[in-house]
């Protein structure tokens, strides 16, 4: 495999709190260091004024494959993840079947191989098929790939359930158990969040309060058994403050946060577009300055984006009939860039954290760092581009983006999987 020479970038690794301009070296699919190295290059990359980051992950990604493929494939959701930078993506398991079976993981992993983009992570079901009523076969799951287990899209209801599960997961080389937060009794027939938006335009709300009790339950559960949970798309105040205070507690919860939670809020809901309609639903501004002081203060540790796509004649049903769920993963870096570098919120080091090392933590996958002997995932960002969000130019199948004709500063220019250069506009 070819030597590859990343000359007189600014490499930050938050991996070990690297941050300098200098070279980065990458041989036989590995990285081989930075600064000077005995050997040629047989491909020279110039990054003169621009970062060089591990490459970035997105630990909470649907790819629709196996039984959505009208929406999304392996193939297409993997090449919109190289567009936008992203190396890794682990896939979460509501496909149709569910990943709830080692063959299942299996596939996956065998279908992104096959389609040669970026690494693809399976996440195993918590439960048979998604329903709540009895454990998955999670070590089977574990021996077919599977980094973490979730029921995304709906919670583990079963607070027994829930605590087998994270038993389980100790002794399955300490696996997270990541947390969708909903109380369905809440939230049936629920099309937004419940409030004064809500009420004026007379759609049935959601309440902050089912994503909270649902927290508050699974970091108890978390305290009672040692295991790792890890809570999907905080979405309100009250969750962020659970989070921080169960870490306060030493109990071993993360959670995350995702562009369209600390960008949008229900006001958006007035236009009745569908591409606002989202799982958790946008909130109000409260909940959206609260994720902002969880991202600065380390309490949400981690970015992802829920790309969630959907074919456009789904999206184009009435509100209430239309799924949920927007388009993430070629959007990813220019929005935070845009919304939380450029206000001052984080620093680079701090959001390519979230983006790195701190989601392969949470996952257990060797990725997000540029140590030396690490693989060759690397991810180069033009800080100062400027362009505009157009939908018509996406890798995905689907459309479902409320960032269209946004303008953003920030683009990901190289994207290299394993030693392999799967996108360069840099020549």
């Amino acid at each position: 495999m070819a030597t590859i020479l990343l000359r007189n970038g600014r490499v930050i690794d938050p991996s070990r709190d690297f941050d300098a301009v200098t070279d980065l070296w990458l041989a036989d699919g590995k990285v081989l260091g930075t600064g000077s190295q005995s050997r040629s290059a047989d491909k020279t990359i110039d990054c003169t004024g621009l970062i060089v980051s591990p490459g970035l992950i997105d630990m909470h990604v649907h790819l629709r494959e196996p039984g959505r493929e009208e929406d999304e494939t392996i193939a297409t959701g993997t090449a919109a993840a190289v567009a936008g930078g992203v190396t890794s993506v682990a896939c979460m398991p509501n496909t149709e079947p569910p990943l709830d079976t080692r063959m299942a993981a299996e596939f996956v992993i065998q279908q992104a191989q096959r389609a040669g983009n970026c690494n693809v992570f399976p996440i195993g079901a918590v439960t048979k098929n998604r329903e709540g009523k009895e454990l998955a076969e999670l070590g089977g799951l574990v021996e077919g790939g599977a980094v973490a287990f979730t029921d995304d899209g709906a919670p583990v209801y079963s607070a027994e359930i829930m605590r087998r599960a994270l038993e389980y997961c100790k002794m399955l080389n300490d696996r997270a158990v990541l947390v969708h937060a909903e109380i369905l009794e809440l939230t049936v027939g629920g099309v937004m969040n419940e409030g004064l938006v809500s009420v004026q335009l007379g759609l049935r709300g959601m309440p902050a309060v089912a994503e909270d009790i649902m927290i508050a339950r699974d970091i108890m559960l978390s305290e009672l058994t040692g295991g790792r949970v890890h809570i999907l798309h905080v979405s309100t105040a009250g969750g962020v403050d659970l989070i921080r205070q169960g870490i306060a507690k030493g109990i071993r919860v993360s959670g995350e946060a995702c562009p369209h939670h600390f960008l949008l809020t229900d006001e958006t809901l007035r236009s009745f577009d569908s591409n606002f309609k989202m799982s958790p639903p946008l909130r109000t501004q409260k909940d959206v300055d609260a994720i902002l002081a969880g991202l600065k203060d380390g309490t949400l540790s981690v970015l992802a984006t829920d790309h969630a796509p959907h074919a456009p004649e789904k999206k184009e049903r009435e509100l209430d009939q239309a799924p949920n769920g927007i388009l993430g993963l070629e959007t990813f870096l220019p929005l935070c860039v845009t919304h939380l570098i450029e206000p001052g919120h984080l620093s680079w080091p701090q959001m390519l954290a979230k983006m790195t090392f701190n989601p392969a933590k949470v996952l257990g996958i060797d990725r997000g760092t540029l140590q030396p002997g690490a693989p060759a995932d690397v991810t180069v960002i033009d800080t100062k581009a400027k362009w505009t969000i157009k939908k018509s130019e996406s890798k995905s199948k689907s459309r479902n983006t409320p960032f269209d004709g946004w303008k953003v500063t920030g683009r990901a220019v190289t994207t290299i999987v394993g030693g392999s250069v799967k996108m360069n506009l840099l020549g």
